[in-house]
């Protein structure tokens, strides 16, 4: 009688466990999912930086700028044209990252030229340093460093060692942060020119309004 008991009671304390774990499972799936459904709505934009950064010299709501060197359309059908001003901040880690230095950006709004603007979320999927030539000799425009489409389409999040010289990036589209900038030194530099490949959306697409 009292081993019956014992195994009834090992019974339910098992199906208690599978409940918890399924419960404690279940929002990382949501969030996993609602990421998936967020990255499907971006579009690919390439700017280049617009002026030297230096996380030495920045502080949390300095602002940051690029410059759209492709015309984007996005998912909601707004219009950004080349030349389009990409404006952000800097901003903090919010991924727990670990590294010496850290230099978090966060691109919110669009602003076209003519006064404009446009409120958006973007997430950093690739970042490349100023190049004035290519292979051939050939002028290459800030924010064409790297060939176009060549980059995975609607990546949900990057971790890329060694994204510039000494540079880490990490972002996820389920982050507040366009991306996160890590170096083991002392300082994250980012010259004027580097492009920074994105993965755009329409701010009201990513509050799924």
């Amino acid at each position: 009688m009292s081993r019956g008991i014992a195994v009834t009671s090992s019974s339910a304390m098992l199906s208690m466990a599978l409940l918890l774990s399924t419960a404690i499972l279940a929002p990382n799936h949501s969030e996993a999912q609602i990421a998936q459904d967020q990255s499907a709505q971006t579009v690919p934009a390439y700017a280049a930086l617009a002026n030297n950064i230096e996380s030495s010299k920045l502080k949390a709501g300095d602002p940051v700028r690029v410059i759209l060197s492709n015309k984007v359309t996005l998912k909601n059908g707004t219009f950004l044209p080349a030349g389009t001003a990409i404006v952000g901040v800097v901003s903090t880690d919010d991924q727990q990252l670990t590294g010496t230095t850290k230099l978090a950006l966060r691109f919110t709004k669009a602003e076209i030229k003519g006064g404009k603007e446009v409120a958006i979320k973007a997430t950093i999927v690739g970042i490349f340093p100023p190049e004035s030539d290519d292979i051939s000799n050939r002028p290459i425009k800030p924010g064409d460093q790297f060939t176009n489409g060549s980059l995975p389409q609607h990546p949900s999040s990057v971790d890329e060692i060694g994204a510039l010289p000494g540079v880490d990036l990490h972002s996820a589209v389920s982050s507040s942060n366009s991306g996160v900038l890590v170096s083991a030194k002392h300082d994250v530099k980012v010259k004027r020119g580097s492009e920074i490949a994105l993965s755009v959306v329409a701010h009201d697409t990513a509050q799924g309004e």
